[in-house]
C-alpha cells in the first residue's frame, strides 16, 4: 500500500502563489500515475493534474493549465504542484491520488487517496 500525504495548503489572497506537496511513504513504480484532485463545497471531484512516474509525462486540466504546474523530486518521492496567480474558484480541498497505467481524468479510476489539504484564496 502506498500512502500519500498532502502538505502546503493554507490561505492566501487572490493572485498569489501556493505550492502543494504530496509526499508517497515509498519510491513509486515507474507505472504509477500521481494526480492532483480538488473539491469544492457542494460540488463533485475535479480532476487538476497528474504525472506519471517514469516516464515523466504530464496532464492539466484547461481550468488551470499554464498557471499550475506539476514535478516530482524522485530522491524524495515528492510530487509537487506549484499554482501561481490563485483566484477564489480555486479555493477547495486538494488531494493527491494514486492510479496503476496511465492517466484518467475520471476519479473512479483512481485509488489511494491522500487525506487532502484546505486551499482558500480570499478576494
Amino acid at each position: 500500500q502506498l500512502q500519500l500525504v498532502e502538505s502546503g495548503g493554507g490561505l492566501v489572497q487572490t493572485g498569489a502563489s501556493l505550492t502543494l506537496s504530496c509526499v508517497a511513504s515509498a519510491r513509486p513504480y515507474s507505472s504509477t500515475t500521481l494526480g492532483w484532485f480538488r473539491q469544492a463545497p457542494g460540488k463533485e471531484r475535479q480532476f487538476v493534474a497528474a504525472l506519471k512516474w517514469g516516464p515523466v509525462m504530464m496532464d492539466y486540466a484547461d481550468s488551470v493549465k499554464g498557471r499550475f504546474t506539476v514535478s516530482k523530486d524522485s530522491a524524495k518521492n515528492t510530487m509537487t504542484l506549484q499554482m501561481i496567480a490563485l483566484q477564489p474558484e480555486d479555493t477547495a480541498v486538494y488531494y493527491c491520488a494514486r492510479k496503476v497505467g496511465g492517466f484518467s481524468r475520471n476519479s473512479r479510476d483512481w485509488n489511494n487517496w491522500g487525506p487532502g489539504t484546505q486551499v482558500t484564496v480570499s478576494s
